[in-house]
């Protein structure tokens, strides 16, 4: 009879009573993840910017083919287009924000010429009124002449630039004799004529008044303290008018505002006419 205080022998567990150990989990790494999308970030970024490159270059070609035909210039005028901001989104919203158009020697009517850099804000894609437009049209002392030979009997080969006047030379008539007289004109603009005003008067080397002209040459001072106007509105549409004209630095600027509706209304876009 086996003793009963003796232990048994400990048996081992049969494999399928011990659970399995679980598999180590692997560990993902994240940078693959991380370089594709960097990559596919770079990728939009590209589309987008060879996007807006083809959408900028047809607006710029598209405005530069409407104007030369509607100002019927040739067809290689130099003429720069530039559209502010991102193009694409203005595209969307169906409107430019801004937009400069710039060119040299540009005839805006028979007699009215030289260089022009317009401006317009908000300008539709589809038709309508812009927001606001300016233009800025700068002369040379010849394009000036051409203007002003528009007025009767005013001396244009004697004009010359010296800021801020337009000078010209007078042959007065004094007895038998001419008497050359210099005068000093200031240009203004007034109800969208330009009208040169003289500021100064010369007389063989000196500076006299008008009161001193008027003593000097009786009635024929009349000649020389006259007022000049040239009207500009028939050289230009009548949605156009000038605002403000000087000279500076050898040139004649002029400043003109452009009515929003010109875009779409025909009797703005039609040459205007002088009172």
């Amino acid at each position: 009879m086996a003793d009963q205080g003796q232990t048994r022998p400990t048996e081992p567990l049969p494999d399928w009573a011990v659970p399995a150990a679980a598999p180590e989990r692997r560990r993902r790494r994240a940078w693959p993840w991380i370089v594709a999308v960097l990559v596919v970030v770079a990728l939009a970024i590209g589309a987008w910017f060879a996007g807006e490159a083809i959408a900028r270059s047809i607006v710029t070609a598209t405005v530069r083919e409407q104007v030369i035909t509607a100002l019927d210039l040739p067809a290689d005028q130099p003429l720069e287009v530039e559209v502010a901001g991102t193009v694409l989104p203005q595209l969307i919203a169906g409107r430019l924000d801004e937009l400069t158009l710039s060119s040299e020697d540009v005839a805006l009517g028979d007699a009215f010429t030289g260089d022009i850099r317009v401006v317009a804000q908000g300008v539709p894609i589809s038709g309508g009124a812009m927001d606001a437009g300016s233009a800025t049209v700068t002369m040379d002392a010849d394009q000036l002449r051409a203007l002003l030979a528009t007025i009767d009997s005013f001396p244009v080969d004697t004009v010359d630039l010296a800021a801020p006047d337009v000078t010209v030379s007078i042959e007065v008539p004094v007895f038998a004799a001419e008497i050359p007289v210099g005068v000093a004109l200031t240009p203004v603009a007034d109800d969208g004529d330009i009208v040169l005003t003289p500021s100064e008067i010369e007389v063989a080397g000196t500076a006299l008044s008008a009161e001193r002209i008027r003593q000097q040459f009786g009635l024929v001072a009349d000649v020389i303290l006259r007022d000049w106007t040239v009207c500009v509105a028939d050289q230009i549409p009548a949605g156009v008018t000038l605002r403000e004209i000087s000279v500076q630095e050898g040139a004649v600027i002029a400043e003109l505002d452009i009515d929003g509706a010109i875009l779409s209304d025909s009797a703005l876009q039609a040459e205007g006419v002088c009172a």
